[in-house]
């Protein structure tokens, strides 16, 4: 569990030291160290700076100290730039002369995957777990406090010392830098920027429970290319949550070692990007697909907050923007839905159109004559039960002189001030800010500026999906079972092997039917007598399958037989199936072959779960069959699922439209697709640091029940 009070201690003593020591101080132009001593001087830095370096006296005019005995008081923070072999020994010895922190700008610690540097790194990170240091880096910029003046970070650009609500964290300097430009630009400021780097030490969820305590902080915007820890994420994340933080996400990349190890579809589908979405959406986190989408987010957050639904009422200037809106409704996943009928009265007596208003309204229709109409549209829109937000089309004038707009700008920030729904303003494009704008900004803080309609009507349904996903979260599950006997013999076996390994179809069937996954009607026969008293119980016509563990993906060496109609067609299809094996070199002893109904009707769909080496265990369900690598129609969970979860992420895929009964065809039993994502997210549970991955391709969802047709279970060696 994590230690929230130790991880605010760590990350104090290292935004607010009551002096720094910079260990390696140059004056060698262009050194970080001497960036980072110009910065701690130009804006003020309270504490005492000390440089140290055991070859020099004095640089640039300051007294140079040659170790930590000699400074004339304990050190309580390090900023450290030295070759990385020496930087373990120097914590450590700053440790115990007295230092609660550090910043290590040195690289070389297993960032560019070398041997000898991950060794290192490992030295490090012992290290500082020994000594309890708070320390961010290394491979890091260094960092920006603003409450504290405490300026590291070797930025040489001037920054601006402007307290805003919003905290960056990340680990990449590059990327924090340009966020913060992007929210200077908007008039926004943030009051901490963190250069995570390696997080050797402290972690992005130390730093963000940090922040969560801050009571002028509203937005907390992380930039994460590797979660250390799953767990302490998601808890850092809902303790935010609690008090009362938005948490924005930027997570690039995708983990191509995480899908090339999988041995089954799931795992090729489900990359570290999907797999944290799953993870921090059930902690409250917004992910943001690009930077503009996270400065446009924080926007957003910081001034309005979050919608508590999609439904969008809107104001515009035009017809033609009108239409952008209701293209970028549909494109998003919000709507503008018809206005309630006491809504329709109160706009017909304000704009005299009657029947004709619709959402989006058309200012056309004379919501401009006056700023009472104008009031009194706004007030209209939110106050219908339809309408979760209201938006409004203009943009900050960029100079005097545009009286109207500048009014009617006030008088919504005024109305919004007593609003119980999100009020924001949304432009036609992109655009930037001037320095009147910026400060017209500044006196509105009750309103949001989002820009282009496409982009802005994209984080709001982010933002409107994160109180969806909370709220699924919320659910509490079933009371949960002890963990059957089938998935305690796969524990003991994976902490027998060394590697990963798949159970066979039958194997692997019988593990999903004991978490209440519905299979087909099938035996296992050693014998080709065996086959033919099993396909005569069953009833033709049947299905034959070569059942070995070895063999993952049958279809592709001609080991199954489909729609096999008598006993001289089953014989026949036992012979083609060995003579198929023989031809693709397969060598090793079948466990004998599976004989099965012949499944018909119905939609082909996959269900499956993913270890994934960042985020944990996660539940996937959507298209199956021949459409499942064509398509990638699949949306992910994490456990454990609850019904409401399972309906949630079947709504989340295309599929939704053919189980709800598509173009006139009937209904599919949605709810046994359900209570299968329920068994397979509590096999999740109980299994999950063995479970690698199971995929239940096709799964067949008929009018009454569903069945897999398919399972491959494959399991962790944990020896």
């Amino acid at each position: 569990m994590m230690d929230f009070a130790a991880s605010h201690a760590k990350v104090e003593a290292l935004t607010a030291p009551k002096n720094v020591v910079i260990v390696g101080a140059s004056d060698r132009p262009g050194n970080w160290a001497l960036r980072a001593w110009r910065n701690l001087r130009h804006y003020n830095y309270a504490g005492k700076i000390f440089l140290m370096n055991p070859r020099r006296d004095e640089i640039m005019g300051e007294r140079c100290y040659k170790d930590f005995a000699s400074l004339p008081e304990a050190p309580d923070h390090l900023l450290v730039v030295v070759p990385a072999p020496a930087v373990p020994e120097l914590l450590e010895q700053g440790a115990a002369a007295g230092a609660r922190s550090a910043t290590v700008f040195s690289s070389g610690f297993g960032e560019s995957f070398d041997e000898a540097g991950a060794k290192l790194g490992a030295r490090l990170r012992a290290v500082i777990a020994r000594t309890g240091l708070g320390v961010s880096g290394p491979n890091c910029m260094g960092n920006i406090c603003k409450p504290a003046r405490f300026v590291t970070m070797t930025e040489e650009r001037e920054i601006d010392m402007g307290l805003g609500e919003v905290a960056l964290v990340g680990q990449s300097g590059g990327v924090m830098i340009f966020v913060n430009a992007g929210l200077e630009e908007r008039g926004m400021s943030a009051r901490y920027i963190i250069t995570s780097g390696n997080e050797a030490g402290l972690h992005v969820a130390d730093y963000v429970v940090y922040f969560a305590n801050d009571p002028d902080l509203k937005v907390i915007l992380v930039y994460v290319e590797a979660v250390a820890d799953a767990e302490e994420f998601q808890a850092a994340c809902r303790y935010a949550r609690g008090k009362g933080k938005s948490v924005i996400a930027l997570k690039l990349g995708q983990s191509e070692a995480g899908r090339n190890a999988a041995l089954a579809h799931t795992g090729s589908l489900a990359g570290s990007l999907a797999a944290f979405d799953a993870m921090a959406a059930d902690a409250g986190v917004i992910r943001a697909d690009t930077l503009d989408d996270a400065v446009e987010l924080a926007e957003l957050l910081t001034h309005t907050g979050a919608p508590k639904g999609r439904r969008l009422g809107a104001v515009t200037l035009s017809g033609a923007y009108r239409g952008l809106l209701l293209d970028a409704a549909e494109r998003n996943g919000v709507s503008f839905p018809s206005f309630a009928p006491a809504t329709l009265e109160k706009l017909g007596k304000v704009l005299g159109v009657g029947s004709y208003i619709s959402n989006p309204i058309d200012g056309g229709f004379g919501v401009l004559q006056s700023a009472d109409a104008y009031k009194a549209c706004i007030e209209a829109l939110h106050d219908d039960p339809n309408i979760d937000m209201v938006l409004l089309q203009e943009a900050l004038p960029r100079n005097p002189g545009l009286t109207r707009g500048e009014s009617y700008i006030r008088l919504a920030n005024e109305y919004a001030a007593g609003a119980n729904k999100p009020i924001a303003y949304v432009t036609l494009a992109s655009h930037g800010q001037s320095d009147y704008s910026r400060e017209l900004r500044h006196t509105t803080p009750n309103v949001s500026f989002l820009q282009e309609a496409n982009k802005a009507l994209r984080v709001i349904a982010a933002a409107a999906r994160r109180g969806e996903a909370e709220a699924l979260a919320a659910i509490p599950a079933k009371a949960a079972k002890a963990p059957h006997a089938l998935a305690k013999a796969l524990r003991a076996r994976a902490l027998k092997e060394k590697q990963s390994f798949a159970l066979n179809e039958a194997d692997s069937k019988a593990l999903l039917k004991a978490y209440g996954v519905p299979v087909s009607n099938e035996t296992l026969a050693r014998t080709k007598a065996e086959a033919l008293a099993a396909a005569k119980k069953i009833g033709y016509p049947v299905v034959l399958k070569a059942v070995s563990a070895k063999l993952l993906h049958k279809s592709d060496v001609g080991a199954v037989a489909l729609d096999i109609a008598n006993a001289a067609a089953l014989k026949a299809a036992w012979g083609s199936i060995e003579a198929n094996l023989k031809k693709h070199g397969f060598k090793d002893k079948l466990d004998g072959m599976l004989v099965g109904e012949m499944a018909k009707g119905g939609l082909e769909l996959v269900l499956g779960l993913h270890l994934d080496p960042e985020s944990g265990v996660i539940v996937m369900a959507g298209s199956g069959g021949v459409l499942l690598e064509l398509f990638k129609d699949v949306a992910f969970a994490a456990p454990p699922i609850t019904r409401e979860k399972a309906r949630d992420m079947i709504a989340r895929t295309k599929a939704a439209q053919l189980i709800a009964g598509y173009r006139g065809a009937g209904k599919l039993d949605v709810d046994a697709m359900a209570d299968a994502l329920v068994g397979l997210g509590r096999l999740a549970v109980d299994l999950a640091e063995v479970v690698e991955s199971v995929d239940v391709n096709p799964f067949l969802l008929r009018k009454k029940g569903g069945v897999a047709l398919d399972g491959l279970v494959v399991a962790r060696g944990l020896g």
